[in-house]
């Protein structure tokens, strides 16, 4: 059985897999500014995209997307305004959420513009 070090790194391979076939870029991986850490930065055309990855191997508990708590968006707002900062970004800013079901057949559901 995989602990859950292991499930958010599965689930941060495949979705990043998921979102390349999807034709974005990614430009950073676990993004870390002080206490916070973004999973994916990714990009395309004049958006920077910040995502967080939630994996889970059983939904006993819930869905992987309702574990983004308020807590976390507070970290994922001060790394994202750090990343945009110091890379003087000045497009587009997105905010998504990519929710991995581990299975014999993973399923990836991609919430776009998720946490406002």
């Amino acid at each position: 059985m995989k602990n859950q070090s292991q499930i958010g790194q599965e689930g941060e391979r495949l979705a990043a897999e998921f979102l390349q076939n999807k034709g974005f870029e990614i430009v950073a991986r676990n993004y870390r500014h002080r206490r916070a850490e973004i999973d994916l930065i990714i990009k395309r055309d004049n958006w920077l995209i910040f995502v967080e990855v939630k994996a889970r191997s059983s939904t006993d508990y819930g869905e992987p997307e309702a574990f983004v708590g308020s807590q976390k968006i507070s970290k994922l707002y001060e790394a994202a305004e750090e990343y945009i900062y110091s890379r003087d970004w000045h497009g587009h800013v997105r905010f998504d959420v990519i929710a991995v079901k581990l299975g014999v057949v993973p399923v990836i559901e991609h919430f776009e513009d998720a946490i406002n």
